[in-house]
């Protein structure tokens, strides 16, 4: 996976982070943090914290007690062990697009389906430059809701052989997912020993944990899973509109979060959640790509080593409606911040249109092709003899060309980085070649990767296991 040793970009000075801290202090300690299930409520009284009614207020030293009990790293497996990822440090993970409701293919948006799903599943595989393909890639809107958890989870346990992502519709679609994992890897013990699931545990910003999600909170931290405990925070609907506000009450969230699940099962591993942005002042809409978002992306980065904790940001974020020049630079406007800051687990990495409403085929490549050039631009320079190439001076002189050099040759197949999608024709070549734009190529690749795809193996005995398991499940669910 790829390792991040590049500096840090950061932008906080000492006095401004001890602002923020006084901040997130008051918020929790004053106004409190709603949490809308009975059992978290009595964990934090338990622990002599106040609750009046559905509200907590924390003791900030007590949330720091909590939050030093997390791991500052832990490994994730993949039944591929040559997939299975770090997160934390200097490590970064990727993962697809998550949550669209809709697909775009080419010209057409339509309703999401479990075939795209497995599309989208398959195409995760195939990028080398993901770690995963995340959870809900899209929403498969084909198939009974109370049930199609089994299919997503079991869809992402077949199709590839990379880390997935939990479902948290529920602590009952928390358990199936859990049981299924126990299932792909032996036993219960085999992951709570390293954990093999990692999942999205949203904050209802501001300030509020719904029972919902709380409920897969539960289930997972329970057993050793870790969770991104997330403020899904759009400045100026879910938080006030400046940016160090929304800062504040991002690490009220968070920590809140981190606090319980550490109630739940000391040492859990966590993930310090972000998902920033604004919304536009004049329509009400949400934005992604703005100059605020990768601000607040870069200071959040700075915010989660200060606690010690791996934290989750970024991706190719866009609000773009098709796969455009807007939805290139907006994405890019949103990962090279994410790159900056070192992130750990990187959410949306590919697919992401229109406000994440979107899963789309062409901007997954487009995405794929962006964070490929990203992680060759943060791999450090080699510089030695041999990269200083004083032969080659030797050789070609003064007022000569490299092209022929032997330096050059031993070295031309892996000098610089090779696209698989952008074009470099001369504009006579480009024409014979169908004068196709970025989308049309990335239409291309997309459909000739999922012909050229293998699904990799599994024992059959588990295959069938986790069969009869979606089987019995589905039936008892009544679907």
């Amino acid at each position: 996976m790829f390792r991040n040793r590049m500096p840090r970009y950061e932008v906080l000075s000492e006095d401004a982070m001890a602002t923020l801290d006084a901040g997130w202090r008051r918020l929790v300690s004053e106004i409190g943090v709603e949490f809308m299930d009975a059992r978290a409520r009595d964990l934090f009284a338990a622990a002599g914290q106040r609750v009046e009614e559905n509200t907590v207020f924390l003791d900030p030293d007590f949330v720091l007690e909590q939050v030093a009990k997390a791991p500052r790293e832990f490994d994730i497996q993949a039944r591929n062990p040559e997939n299975s990822v770090h997160i934390g440090g200097d490590a970064m993970a990727f993962g697809a697009v998550y949550g669209p409701p809709f697909v775009r293919q080419g010209d057409v948006r339509r309703d999401g389906t479990m075939e795209d799903f497995r599309n989208f599943a398959k195409l995760s595989q195939s990028f080398g430059v993901l770690d995963s393909a995340g959870g809900v890639v899209t929403e498969p809107n084909d198939t009974p809701l109370d049930s199609r958890h089994l299919d997503m989870t079991y869809a992402l346990q077949t199709l590839t052989d990379k880390i997935y992502m939990g479902n948290v519709v529920s602590g009952v679609n928390a358990r199936d997912t859990i049981a299924m994992t126990e299932i792909l890897f032996g036993s219960r013990e085999a992951i709570e020993e390293t954990p093999a699931l990692i999942s999205l545990v949203n904050c209802n910003s501001p300030l509020r944990w719904d029972d919902r999600m709380l409920e897969a909170q539960f289930e997972y931290s329970a057993a050793n899973q870790p969770v991104v405990l997330t403020p899904f925070i759009l400045m100026g609907a879910m938080s006030p509109v400046t940016i160090p506000a929304a800062l504040v009450q991002q690490m009220a969230e968070a920590l809140s979060g981190i606090a319980l699940s550490q109630l739940i099962r000391p040492g859990c591993p966590v993930v310090f959640g972000s998902f920033l942005s604004n919304i536009d002042m004049q329509s009400g809409s949400p934005t992604f790509g703005t100059p605020e978002s990768g601000i607040g992306l870069l200071c959040t980065g700075q915010i989660a080593r200060h606690f010690g904790l791996p934290f989750r940001t970024g991706g190719g974020l866009t609000s773009s409606q098709v796969p455009d020049a807007q939805a290139g630079y907006e994405a890019m406007m949103t990962l090279l911040p994410t790159f900056l800051a070192g992130a750990n687990w990187v959410m949306h990495s590919a697919g992401w249109l229109e406000g994440g409403l979107v899963s789309g085929y062409e901007k997954f490549v487009i995405d794929c092709e962006l964070v490929q050039m990203l992680q060759h631009e943060f791999t450090p320079l080699e510089i030695d003899e041999a990269s200083l190439a004083f032969d080659a001076h030797q050789e070609v002189g003064h007022g000569g060309h490299f092209l022929g050099a032997m330096h050059t040759m031993e070295r031309f197949r892996t000098c610089f980085y090779r696209p698989f999608l952008s074009s470099s024709e001369n504009y006579e070549r480009w024409m014979r070649n169908g004068a196709k734009d970025t989308a049309a190529r990335a239409a291309d690749i997309w459909q000739k990767r999922l012909e050229e795809y293998e699904q990799p193996p599994l024992d059959e005995a588990v295959r069938e296991e986790l069969e009869a398991y979606v089987v019995r499940r589905r039936a008892e669910l009544g679907d």
